[in-house]
């Protein structure tokens, strides 16, 4: 489980830290910097899969995704004593992410190249990484690091050595340092951040896939635009809890339930609904019903994620149905660590009541802070 996720220099999240717990309810106004905060927990993922140079160029490049007002605000400035003014840089330009977990701790500090001729000049690289045991960041509790090029870290043995000495700017340790033999602790925790699981972009429209039938496979876990709910519906059915997916359909949509439908191949969901000659086919669904159902099939899945991030799931619902989605949200956290990015008070409430966490971000000076909250220390690596 992850206590502590650190950010900085990212958009309005100019230095930040948040405490975790099981179960966590990310809410604040419009503006305040909850997607920039779901966002760099993805970039986190996309470091893991050696794609992090990719994430931030369709973001529109190192450049335009760094903290944008100045290195630091002065209390007097914060008083209303002086007005807010820029000021000659004094740190190198970084873009910094972590994670402090009850196993392992992870960094990354993102910047740009020195100047030369490539044409990839506005390519961010990687200037350190840091893998530790503990909460911080210390000399004496570090797995690996890399400075540059160079990776040290410890052998299956315990014994200091260099695990990588070549490394391109551009790739993380994460991906070319892991090894079960070498780097086993690299190794296991490239997969832990890759088993993390991002909800924000399930289709409901017209021309969704989930409305239509797709082919059917095995599925234990619904993709991130929901096409395969059919086949993640019917493993489910096989391989997971059927009777809390009943439950949940049932609560949602009273003596209601769901079949699905297999043709060469090709699977597809419909509702039975009391009062109904005959089950409605997907396409046929409301958006708050198809989105109820396709968060459901997220959240029961038969291989429940280390973490799970879900980002306004309350979209399209009717306010009867977010009681159903609370209690099938603080159910899937038994099995999984949970953070929640919401601004529907009553999703938020319904939470809070279960047990979970309220973080509430507010802006000030352009920057983001938890409002009401010591944030938790984090140590980065340095250059």
């Amino acid at each position: 489980m992850l206590i502590t996720l650190a950010v900085s220099g990212y958009r309005s999240l100019r230095n930040i830290s948040l405490p975790l717990e099981r179960l966590n309810v990310i809410t604040g106004p419009n503006g305040s910097g909850k997607s920039s905060l779901y966002r760099a927990i993805q970039l986190l993922v996309s470091a893991s899969q050696g794609s992090v140079t990719n994430a931030l160029a369709i973001e529109g490049g190192l450049s335009s995704t760094l903290w944008a007002g100045p290195e630091r605000i002065s209390s007097a400035v914060k008083r209303g004593d002086y007005p807010l003014q820029g000021t000659v840089r004094k740190d190198p330009i970084s873009l910094r992410l972590g994670f402090a977990s009850d196993d392992f701790g992870y960094a990354i500090d993102l910047g740009l190249p020195a100047p030369g001729r490539s044409l990839f000049n506005r390519d961010p690289e990687i200037k350190a990484e840091a893998i530790w045991v503990g909460e911080h960041l210390k000399r004496s509790n570090a797995l690996a690091t890399r400075t540059g090029p160079h990776v040290a870290g410890l052998d299956i043995n315990g014994n200091r050595t260099t695990l990588a000495s070549n490394l391109a700017p551009f790739d993380s340790m994460i991906t070319h340092a892991a090894s079960p033999k070498e780097a086993p602790e690299i190794y296991d925790l490239r997969d832990q951040i890759r088993s993390w699981r991002f909800y924000d972009q399930l289709r409901t429209d017209r021309d969704a896939g989930s409305r239509w039938p797709q082919v059917g496979t095995r599925t234990l876990r619904l993709a991130e635009d929901g096409t395969n709910i059919a086949a993640a519906m019917q493993t489910i059915i096989e391989l997971g809890d059927v009777n809390a997916l009943a439950d949940a359909i049932d609560d949602a949509f009273p003596e209601s339930r769901i079949e699905i439908y297999e043709t060469d191949g090709f699977f597809e969901l419909r509702l039975h609904q009391k009062g109904l000659l005959r089950p409605l086919r997907a396409a046929e669904l409301s958006d708050g019903t198809l989105r109820f159902l396709l968060l459901t099939a997220a959240l029961l899945t038969p291989r429940p994620a280390s973490l799970l991030i879900l980002n306004e799931p309350e979209t399209s619902l009717h306010v009867d149905l977010i009681p159903a989605l609370a209690r099938l949200i603080v159910r899937a956290a038994e099995e999984s660590q949970v953070i929640v990015v919401s601004h529907a008070s009553s999703l938020i409430e319904a939470l809070t009541d279960a047990g979970a966490q309220k973080l509430a971000l507010i802006k000030e000076f352009g920057e983001t802070r938890i409002e009401g909250v010591k944030p938790p220390k984090f140590v980065w690596p340095k250059r």
